[in-house]
This record gives C-alpha cells, structure tokens and sequence, in this order.
C-alpha cells in the first residue's frame, strides 16, 4: 500500500487536471458531510488556491443532497463550514413529500428518489462537468473496479465526469489527513458512528466501517450506481 503521501500527492495532481481542462466553475464537490467528502473537498480547496494568484482565491462550488433525513448534527456541521470557508453551496432536495413518502422500504428506490434524482437535477441545473467525490474502494467490495474518473450522466442526457481522488485511500488514511490538518468532521464520529448516511438507515458500527449501514441497502449498490448513485 502506497504511502499518505503519495496518495495526498496523486489526489492533487488528478484535481489540478481536472480544473485544468474543465476550470473552476463547471466543477463541484459532492459533499455529505461526512469525513470522506470533506476530505476531498479540502483536497479541492488546495488545488483551488494554488492556481490563482497570492492574495485572490476561489469560491469551492459544492452539491450536497440533503434528502431531510440526515442527522441533524450533519447538516449544522455542513451549514457552519460552508459559512466557514465561504463555499458557494448548493443544496439539493427531493421533490418528494415526506410525510406521504414510503421512507426505506424499498431501499434501491428510496436512494433512487431521495438522492440520484436531486443529485442529477443539481448537476444539469449548475451546468457541471465534473463531480469530486469521496468514494474509496476499501468502503465495499462493489467498489472494487472502481476508477478514478468514471463517465456518467445527468437528467438531461450529457456526460459528465465523477472523480475520485480518494479511491485507494483507507479509512485510517482519512483520519490521518484529518487529525494531521486539522480537517473538521461531524461531532457524531466521536458517538460511535463510522459511515454516516440518512437517520433510518445508519446505526453505530464496530465492526465493519459500512456495517451500521442498512444490510439491504449495502447488498444492491451495483443497482444503485447503475442508477446514478456514487
């Protein structure tokens, strides 16, 4: 396994190509709050920075699905660090009431519903053509295959390229970069949790850094990828 470092070095370069050929304003992070994203998107802020001039800076522009059943915690820690950095932060919501929706009982359609349609809608609507994710390999043995920059496509049909600077880093890596640098993350990996996803589906987990994840939802990724899903 590479060093941190080559993979901190590696991550930068693939972003530094990435601004280069699309520029900063056709691409965003897809933020969740948790520590993966927001080590990605730390990542992008550093490459941001060292492309303009001393004294000048760029705004991150960043997507975050918020399907209202996130942790609380997640969303404030979201809120204040977007005010923190001075993000230009869209937020995606779903078109779905709630309070007549079906929540988690049919996982591949909820996910569907409540996260890759907004996701999508926000893509096309922001004019991206590129997404930075913090998808890592090591997460779950669909993620296998995975590649650095994937082809994928929005609700209007074009392409456009998920990049995951990420891919070969493990969960210890994460935690390094963060504590190293002083990353912020949600008070709830303090708590007990590993992997942070909507209230229904996220329990604590002491074993497998997924495994607090609901076991259906985990077991038809390949299906939701296919669908639009990270």
């Amino acid at each position: 396994m590479a060093p941190l470092a080559e993979k901190i070095a590696a991550g930068i370069e693939l972003l530094t190509a990435l601004l280069d050929e699309h520029g900063p304003g056709r691409v965003a992070v897809a933020w969740t709050g948790g520590k993966d994203s927001t080590v990605a998107l730390h990542l992008w802020r550093r490459v941001l920075a060292d492309s303009v001039r001393p004294g000048t800076s760029l705004r991150a522009r960043v997507v975050s699905v918020d399907t209202g059943l996130k942790f609380p915690e997640v969303v404030d820690f979201r809120d204040r660090w977007a005010r923190q950095w001075d993000l230009n932060l869209v937020v995606a919501r779903p078109e779905e009431n709630l309070r007549a929706y079906p929540v988690a009982v049919d996982k591949v359609a909820c996910c569907h519903d409540l996260k890759v349609r907004p996701l999508q809608r926000a893509v096309h609507e922001m004019g991206l053509r590129a997404l930075i994710t913090g998808l890592r390999r090591d997460e779950h043995p669909s993620r296998a295959g995975r590649k650095a920059q994937e082809l994928r496509s929005c609700a209007d049909g074009k392409g456009y390229v998920q990049c995951n600077p990420l891919l070969d880093w493990s969960e210890m890596d994460i935690w390094a970069y963060t504590t190293g640098r002083e990353v912020p993350f949600c008070e709830l990996y303090g708590r007990g949790y590993r992997s942070l996803g909507c209230v229904p589906c996220t329990a604590k987990s002491s074993v497998g850094e997924r495994s607090g994840r609901d076991a259906d939802k985990e077991s038809h990724l390949d299906a939701l990828r296919a669908l639009g899903y990270f």
